[in-house]
């Protein structure tokens, strides 16, 4: 590249160095000069020009960031147009940024006419934000220099954008004397924001006595339920391992993965797990929406990033949050964009049991792994996507709303349920809203069902094309059923106890099976006449 003033009259082909402004001629900087430019510069009595002309061979300034801005890119990384030799690269959706600082400080000692520069390492980034930019320094880069940083960047982008995975979570907040409900719907608030922020759902709140047995039972009923995640909020905050909330984590069979992190608010937070589920002893900071330790590992978490000791003990540099640019804010603050409207499909859990033949007590009041059937699966409907839980009653109905007594469902008594089970489905049928499309009917006693499988069932709902949508499992027909709004009239007019397995025959086509892995859907075979009548197994 030749650079340095030029004859105007020698000038076409020459890319302008500087902005000319005369009263009849405006030429950019940057502009290549054309014979006609040439003309009117000489027209204008402008003697020479300051430029550069370029040598064979040479990408000038959008050519050479645009190439190097293109093997850049990749996943959910995109380039846009280059302009004066700057080349942004954007975000296709919410993610967690890595960066691979040794390569690109490679890069970047490469040539002082190439700059790379990147958000910082984790910078949480929203759709359509700017991540990167590639700046070419000279009006033009020599072939040289672009073979280097093609062969410095390979097949392997120093640069990806990790998605963020949706996650159920659970709030469990124990309680005191001391607690306000102010502070619980403050948490309860900052925890679904910050949630929804990241793509991740507050699928179940729970709370309970500061205890450690009721908050090991708390633990119990989120993991019973299907969250993915437990969010664990102390009347007052965890002090040692051995206090209440760490020691119900260990007795609900979690184990203690590191106590306190290097982050100015959240450093007094604990993170456990309990099998797979990773729990968080929450610090009392989690109560507000700002910026604290708990966002950097829910965002960690959610991209699929590790959360161990070593990783949280390394989050110090850069740990004293005292505020935050607003493109983070951005994202930090501002949920996801409004989908469109989902299918309203409400659960209908059918709870009104029978006196046994053996007095062995409600069945349904049972406790399998510390939890009531009725409790399991009410909890379920709750923190899967259901928009209403109607729960029918019938024998000991006291009892079971007793049990359900701090859940956010309805209730609706069948005082015929000793005619069997189309009763009860009829009664909750009829309790329902006028507005929803769908419903997905629940068995009270079926302890393997979670909030994952009943939103499989709702995530197959087509309300374009509704069908019966039945769970399957090794070429059995299960339980829970999806019944689209359009049946519920010939449903709720079924009588004694004829019930809607009669209809599926009648609507075969209708039918359509949803495959599962796990028997959970399967009931069992003591029970399977008892059920028939619903029209699963």
């Amino acid at each position: 590249m030749i650079f340095g003033e030029f004859p105007s009259a020698e000038a076409e082909g020459v890319r302008l160095a500087h902005t000319l402004k005369l009263p009849h001629l405006l030429l950019k900087k940057g502009r290549v000069l054309s014979a006609i430019d040439v003309a009117a510069l000489e027209a204008a009595g402008v003697p020479r020009v300051a430029g550069a002309r370029l040598s064979p061979g040479e990408l000038d300034e959008d050519a050479a960031a645009g190439t190097i801005a293109r093997q850049l890119a990749s996943g959910l990384i995109v380039q846009r147009a280059p302009y004066t030799g700057r080349c942004n690269l954007y975000a296709q959706g919410t993610g967690l940024l890595t960066v691979d600082q040794e390569r690109i400080d490679r890069l970047n000692r490469i040539s002082e006419a190439i700059t790379l520069a990147t958000r910082p390492q984790h910078a949480l980034v929203g759709k359509d934000q700017r991540i990167a930019t590639v700046k070419v320094i000279p009006f033009a880069v020599e072939p040289g220099v672009i073979a280097a940083w093609h062969e410095e960047l390979g097949d392997r982008p120093p640069l990806q954008l990790l998605p963020l995975r949706p996650c159920r979570a659970a709030l469990i907040m124990s309680v005191s004397p001391s607690t306000t409900e102010r502070m619980l719907n403050m948490a309860v608030t900052a925890t679904r924001r910050r949630l929804e922020a990241l793509g991740g759902t507050l699928a179940l709140e729970l709370r309970c006595a500061h205890e450690g047995p009721a908050v090991a039972q708390a633990l119990q009923q989120a993991l019973a339920a299907g969250c993915d995640l437990l969010l664990v909020l102390g009347a007052t905050i965890s002090k040692d391992r051995g206090d209440v909330v760490p020691g119900a984590i260990v007795a609900a069979g979690g184990v203690i993965e590191h106590f306190g992190m290097p982050v100015e608010p959240g450093n007094m937070l604990l993170t456990a797990r309990i099998g797979t589920v990773p729990v968080f002893n929450l610090p009392g900071c989690a109560r507000s929406s700002s910026l604290n330790g708990l966002d950097l590992l829910l965002q960690r978490l959610l991209a699929g990033l590790p959360c161990t000791a070593k990783d949280i003990m390394g989050l110090g540099v850069g740990g004293l949050i005292s505020n935050i640019s607003e493109d983070e804010a951005a994202v930090t603050a501002t949920p996801a964009p409004e989908a469109p409207r989902p299918p309203r499909i409400a659960a209908l859990v059918l709870a009104a049991g029978r006196p046994s033949s053996i007095d062995v007590g409600n069945e349904l009041l049972r406790r399998v792994d510390g939890v009531p059937l009725a409790l399991r699966v009410a909890n379920a409907a709750c923190a899967s996507r259901a928009c209403q839980v109607m729960v029918v009653t019938g024998y000991q109905a006291d009892r079971i709303e007793a049990a359900l007594a701090d859940r956010p469902v309805s209730f609706t008594h069948n005082p015929d349920y000793l005619k069997g089970l189309a009763t009860s489905l009829r009664r909750g049928l009829r309790a329902l809203p006028a507005d929803i499309d769908g419903v997905v009917v629940l068995l009270a006693d079926m302890p393997g069902i979670n909030a994952a499988i009943i939103d499989r069932l709702l995530d197959a709902f087509d309300p374009t094309q509704p069908a019966v949508l039945v769970p399957e499992h090794g070429g059995q027909r299960g339980n829970p059923v999806v019944w689209p709004r359009r049946h519920f009239a010939e449903i709720a007019a079924l009588s004694g106890d004829t019930g809607a397995r009669g209809l599926l025959e009648c609507y075969a086509g209708e039918v359509r099976t949803v495959s599962f892995d796990t028997p959970a859907i399967l009931p069992d075979i003591d029970i399977t006449e008892q059920r028939q009548a619903l029209g699963g197994t």
